[in-house]
């Protein structure tokens, strides 16, 4: 990985987890609570989502050292208590960021498959660039679903059985190198084959 197409997807990274993060507040906002539009974090603007680790540190350690990528922002807070949905709406605001992310990688994933033989013919290099977003938005969705904590996918698990939820939320912190390690060996096969699946097209 050159330092041009670090730098790019590090800047992809970025702008994923703030389309991440403002999906949550979005979510919780539609269904009733303001507490993310209170903190100033219903925004699109990156620096309010900013994670000391997640958004500068871990990113930039792996695309430097170890030529891939992981990353997360800043979680925006909500109330449940405030939701009107009292069954599901901590599921629907859980789930709205990683959806956030799918919904991306399928725009400019579908920009490669009716694009890249066509009218963005002429411009490989585009077509590349937008293949590598479609790429990290189905990487950091699938990354964010993992059912550990902090990640998005213990709280969709809780809600969903909340007896096994509760005996992965016990694993603290320690879930998010859990989640890197699942990330490294699972992952990426699962992401090369909806990359193939949106797009037409083999991995980069």
């Amino acid at each position: 990985m050159t330092l041009t197409s670090g730098l790019f997807i590090y800047i992809v990274i970025v702008l994923s987890a703030t389309f991440h993060e403002y999906a949550h507040g979005l979510a919780a906002f539609s269904l009733g609570d303001d507490t993310a539009k209170q903190a100033g974090r219903l925004t699109l603007n990156p620096l309010a989502h900013v994670d000391l680790w997640g958004t500068v540190l871990v990113p930039l350690l792996f695309i430097l050292t170890a030529g891939s990528f992981i990353g997360w922002a800043k979680p925006v807070p909500y109330n449940p208590l405030n939701l009107i949905d009292k069954k599901y709406g901590s599921l629907k605001v859980a789930i709205a960021g990683p959806a956030a992310n799918i919904g991306i990688a399928i725009i400019f994933g579908l920009l490669v498959r009716f694009g890249a033989n066509t009218f963005l013919a002429p411009y490989g290099v585009l077509v590349q660039l937008i293949a590598f977003i479609a790429y990290v938005n189905i990487f950091l969705a699938l990354f964010n679903l993992i059912p550990v904590p902090p990640l998005d996918g213990s709280k969709v698990l809780y809600d969903l059985i909340p007896s096994v939820g509760r005996v992965f939320d016990r694993i603290g912190f320690f879930g998010l190198f859990l989640a890197l390690v699942v990330s490294f060996y699972i992952l990426s096969p699962i992401a090369q084959f909806l990359f193939t699946l949106i797009t037409g097209a083999g991995i980069l």
